[in-house]
């Protein structure tokens, strides 16, 4: 098979990749910078008809991570990434004879800031999401779902908070705010959160490209199904990377507001890089979500390889080997 990986670029994107390359996938990735991978590689803007045109040239299937993912930005910068660029895919997939698409999502597309307490695969929901990032996903995801057909079967993956080694996203934006003294437990810490590590998720957007007609025209959830307290997983991380784990805490009430006044200094400033808060962060950092896996699993035939203490082994090793722990100043 001959698979396209777009977004290959990010840790999850390039973790798909390599899990198709080890099993001997003839693979092509797609995406702006380099990737680092020894295979086929395109590098354009995936809001490019031509650029996409070549990519899904002679490919069997595609996977389809390129994204925009900022709590922050122009509503019409999400537009055209995730949801114009994915309609261009889905289009250019089709006319070149591709028979299955995988569209990785995020449970982000159902979420209205209320509570996840062992939910399934709930309705994407674009009216009442609370962020551009999720309801441009959320408007992408039923986009590719309508376009499964007889002769182009499309499933849709929400990977839950997914992290590992490398992850400039979730640990990055953690580790510096907690080594810059930044960081704070918004209410209590007690609200249980699923993640996901980065091989686990591979893993099972790769089971979902093998099975596809077994979920085809459906979305699922897909976590290590390991619900921690997010003070606890807070805490892992911090201590995985050796920084101080914040000993304040913030309401929830206050870290909504907080959120609030700094989107609205940041989208009149006009500032390129994270907020400290948003009220989308705030949100998700004292409300609980996770996910029953029982029908994700049983559907993928696939069950997480790595446990969430393992994984914050492996990090605490690779923090462990870097000679200077990496710091993003935008976060």
């Amino acid at each position: 098979m001959k698979v396209l990986v777009t977004g290959a670029s990010g840790l999850l994107g390039r973790t798909v990749a390599t899990t198709l390359l080890e099993r001997g996938t003839d693979v092509t990735v797609l995406q702006r910078r380099p990737s680092g991978l020894e295979c086929r590689e395109i590098r354009g803007d995936i809001r490019d008809r031509a650029t996409i045109d070549a990519a899904v040239a002679n490919q069997d299937a595609v996977v389809h991570l390129a994204a925009r993912v900022s709590p922050t930005g122009a509503w019409q910068d999400f537009v055209d990434v995730n949801f114009d660029a994915t309609r261009s895919l889905l289009t250019a997939s089709r006319a070149a004879g591709i028979d299955r698409l995988v569209y990785v999502s995020s449970p982000a597309v159902a979420s209205s800031g209320e509570a996840h307490v062992g939910a399934g695969g709930l309705r994407a929901d674009p009216a009442n999401t609370k962020s551009h990032y999720a309801r441009s996903k959320a408007l992408a995801e039923q986009l590719a779902l309508a376009a499964d057909a007889d002769d182009f079967a499309v499933t849709a993956i929400r990977p839950h908070l997914v992290w590992g080694p490398g992850d400039e996203q979730l640990v990055a934006r953690i580790v510096d705010r907690a080594a810059s003294g930044a960081l704070r437990v918004i209410g209590t810490g007690a609200a249980l959160i699923d993640s996901t590590y980065v091989d686990n998720a591979a893993d099972a957007i790769v089971a979902a490209l093998d099975r596809v007609e077994f979920v085809r025209g459906r979305a699922l959830v897909v976590s290590n199904g390991e619900p921690r307290p997010v003070v606890e997983l807070l805490r892992g991380l911090c201590t995985a990377a050796a920084v101080p784990f914040p000993s304040s805490s913030v309401p929830p009430s206050a870290a909504k507001s907080m959120g609030a006044v700094i989107e609205a200094v940041w989208a009149i400033a006009k500032v390129d890089r994270d907020p400290p808060m948003t009220r989308f962060l705030a949100e998700q950092l004292s409300t609980a979500h996770w996910y029953d896996q029982r029908e994700t699993r049983a559907l993928l035939d696939w069950e997480p390889a790595v446990s969430l203490d393992d994984g914050l082994a492996r990090l605490t090793t690779w923090f462990g080997a870097q000679p200077i722990r990496p710091r993003n100043q935008d976060f």
